[in-house]
């Protein structure tokens, strides 16, 4: 499966604003600036993510199917383990087509966000089936 994440905007300016079907962040220059629709091969896991001062790339929201779940607690990625060596957040969504490294960050995002622990655990369940993952 192909697996992506996408940038959400700035953090601060934006968290708040979170929710379900977002759809446009507010940039550092006050407008507000459209996600691009994912790419059609993006058929795994979906990961919006943020980024605080500091550089510090933050998970967001998981998106898989129909299901989008918005975070209270984000999630620092921490590169190598969350995205596989060789991949870069950037502006264009990143994909990142090892599974288990797809798991491994929406395992961690789980373990941070514990009142959504049970659609996050669907998810978890549903792609490990159309995965093939045991």
């Amino acid at each position: 499966m192909r697996n992506a994440l996408m940038y959400h905007g700035g953090f601060e300016r934006n968290f708040s604003r979170l929710a379900p079907g977002f759809s446009a962040f507010e940039g550092t220059d006050g407008n507000s600036h459209a996600l691009p629709a994912w790419p059609s091969s993006a058929d795994g896991l979906r990961f919006g993510y943020m980024e605080k001062h500091g550089k510090k790339f933050c998970v967001v929201r998981v998106l898989f199917g129909s299901d989008d779940i918005t975070l209270k607690n984000e999630m620092v990625i921490d590169p190598g383990r969350h995205t596989g060596f060789g991949h870069r957040l950037g502006p264009e969504p990143t994909l990142v087509e090892d599974d288990v490294v797809a798991l491994t960050l929406l395992e961690d995002v789980i373990k941070k966000n514990a009142e959504a622990a049970d659609a996050l655990l669907n998810i978890r369940m549903q792609f490990k089936l159309a995965a093939g993952i045991k």
